[in-house]
């Protein structure tokens, strides 16, 4: 397992599933888990301690409203964590993500957007961050932006068409 995925919630697996099949696309290996930085601590520090045993490189955290799981991940691994806000609160996710991104100094926490585009960005930069150490990664990821960059001239030529 390369990638360990935390939730804070199992209302936030659906920001995670353009993640999840963005993961299976590229063939890397990745554990989810639903815990808590608040209602399961000793459960988040014990995952923490199991998904390194078991080789994870890169720790995901997606949470709303507080947000401290990122945080409470990276206070306890010196892996890469990245944080994923979520929306759901009275304040649109902005507490969620002020609370992933104002880590203090020497405890980084990368931290992607709001919501799903947030989730699928932190599964990329996972595989980036994996793809320094496996070429074929690095190679699916070029062609992968080269598809994308194809799409982008596909959908322009169809809208010159129309006019």
């Amino acid at each position: 397992m390369k990638v360990g995925i935390f939730l804070g919630s199992d209302s936030d697996f659906p920001i995670v599933e353009d993640a999840i099949h963005l993961m299976k696309r590229f063939g890397v290996e990745f554990g989810l888990e639903v815990t808590s930085a608040h209602r399961s601590p000793e459960r988040t520090k014990m995952l923490i301690r199991d998904y390194e045993k078991n080789g994870v490189v890169v720790f995901i955290a997606v949470a709303g409203k507080a947000a401290h799981l990122a945080g409470v991940v990276a206070s306890h691994t010196t892996r890469p964590v990245i944080g994923v806000p979520v929306g759901g609160s009275g304040l649109g996710g902005l507490d969620a993500l002020l609370s992933t991104s104002q880590m203090p100094m020497g405890i980084p926490v990368a931290c992607m957007g709001i919501g799903k585009s947030g989730a699928s960005n932190a599964a990329l930069l996972a595989i980036q961050i994996l793809a320094l150490a496996e070429p074929a990664l690095e190679k699916k990821l070029k062609d992968y932006r080269s598809q994308m960059t194809e799409n982008v001239k596909v959908a322009s030529q169809k809208i010159q068409d129309k006019l």
